[in-house]
Formats: C-alpha cells, sequence, structure tokens
C-alpha cells in the first residue's frame, strides 16, 4: 500500500482525517509554538476550543495558567496571551497551563477522530520529519491552522519542512496542492515567513518579542509533541538536524 501525506489549512479541515490518519496540527503564530515550549519544559499543557472549555477546564485543575486570545484579545480572566515569549519566561512551571486560540487551539481539537495527533512548529519541524519518516503512519495529513480563511506562510513553511522528510522516506503527495506547497517551501530560509500577515499583526500590536522568539529557535528541540487524551505530551526523541540561526532576527 502506498504511503501518502497531503497538505491542507483551517481547523475544520482535521475532521476529513480520521480513522487510519495521522494528522500535524501547525500554528506556528502561534499556538503549537506555545503548547510545544510549555510541554518541552514538563509543563502540563491543555488546548481547548472554546472560552467556556477553558473556564471548565480551569475549575478542574489546581493553580492554573490561562493563556490565550479571541479575535486577537485576551480574554478577561485570563493570566497571558497567545504569547511563547511571555510563556517562557515563567518561573511557574508547575502551574498547568490552559490554552485557547483563534485558530490552532481549534484545530487541535478537531481531529478527535484521527489514528494520532502531533504538533509542529519552527522548533521542532526535523525531529517530527525524522519520526514520520520512520513509517509508523501510511497516511499523513499536515493541516495549517491558518487564519481568516488564509493558509499563512509560516504554516506552509512548517508543513513543507516535515513534509521534505516524508518524500525522503518514499511518501507521495496526495494531490497537487500539496506538490505545490512543497515545491515551493520546502527549502525555505525561516525569515521568508516575514512577509505573512501574521508577522504584520505581531508588528502592529507591539508583539514583536513572539516573533524573535520563534525565529530564533529553528529545530532546537530534538523531542516530537502529541495531543493525547487532551494533554500535548512528549513523544519520541529523534537525532537533531541543524542548529538555531541566532543571526535572524536582525532581519526582522
Amino acid at each position: 500500500m502506498k504511503k501518502i501525506f497531503l497538505i491542507d489549512c483551517l481547523p475544520e479541515s482535521a475532521q476529513r482525517y480520521q480513522r487510519g490518519w495521522a494528522i500535524v496540527a501547525v500554528d506556528v503564530i502561534r499556538a503549537t509554538t506555545m503548547a510545544i515550549t510549555a510541554a518541552s519544559v514538563g509543563r502540563k499543557c491543555f488546548p481547548v476550543d472554546s472560552l467556556d472549555a477553558a473556564f471548565r477546564l480551569a475549575e478542574q485543575l489546581d493553580n492554573p495558567l490561562l493563556a490565550g486570545e479571541v479575535n486577537g484579545m485576551m480574554p478577561v480572566g485570563f493570566d497571558i496571551n497567545n504569547s511563547p515569549a511571555e510563556l517562557s519566561l515563567r518561573d511557574d512551571v508547575y502551574r498547568p497551563l490552559v490554552m485557547l486560540s483563534s485558530s490552532g487551539t481549534k484545530l487541535m481539537s478537531n481531529g478527535g477522530y484521527c489514528d494520532a495527533m502531533y504538533l509542529a512548529c519552527f522548533r521542532n519541524c526535523a525531529s517530527l520529519g525524522g519520526l514520520l519518516a520512520r513509517g509508523a503512519h501510511r497516511k499523513i495529513a499536515l493541516i495549517g491552522a491558518g487564519s481568516r480563511g488564509e493558509f499563512r506562510e509560516e504554516d506552509q513553511i512548517a508543513c513543507a519542512w516535515v513534509a521534505k522528510h516524508l518524500v525522503q522516506a518514499g511518501y507521495h503527495p496526495g494531490n497537487a496542492k500539496t506538490e505545490e506547497v512543497l515545491g515551493k517551501w520546502q527549502h525555505a530560509a525561516p525569515a521568508e515567513c516575514l512577509i505573512s500577515r501574521s508577522v504584520d499583526y505581531l508588528r502592529r500590536t507591539d508583539q514583536l518579542a513572539d516573533l524573535h522568539f520563534i525565529l530564533n529557535r529553528i529545530d532546537d528541540l530534538e523531542d516530537s509533541f502529541l495531543l493525547r487524551n487532551g494533554e500535548v505530551v512528549l513523544g519520541s526523541r529523534q537525532e537533531r538536524k541543524w542548529q538555531p540561526d541566532l543571526a535572524i532576527a536582525e532581519a526582522v
């Protein structure tokens, strides 16, 4: 049986890939970067798909940290925005993170019937690509969360970076759109995402600390990350492929 992968976008797309599929959820700016950053230091992390779900879950946890945004605004009663840079500066790792975002956490929640849900951002594309290339899943969907109906450039890049490992392992693109995204972005430099409207938003709202955080941490994590029973958990560890370029932020 031929091994295939598809590159898709938007949270509702996850519902197309159920039994027999593994999903890779991608929201570089900023939900998957946030979740992976939390789990990488041992913080429990629980993505949710609505404000009501966030508050309900928070009531069940001991001293939770509520983080995220709805339409770009941090909800009343939340502790921090959807900011991996801010999260990385906190020393309260013992507090479980309940996180909500306009697109990324909805994408994670919509994949409830797939065989496995992985998370990817610029921090772990090489390690995840190496893991998936081993062939545990014959059908893989790489899905960018998007924003306002757009497949943002940073998510296309991350999907293509993971996908190039699949091609090297004998996987086949499942449609023309997948081939297009792969061909355009598989060799992209991280700074090529600077044309994205997501980046424009960070500039307009004085949140460039998150952009610097993202661009200065390229494949710096050797672990894979999965969503399992509603929690982001560590998966297998892979050999690091290449080191982060700490000079990238100078281009911002």
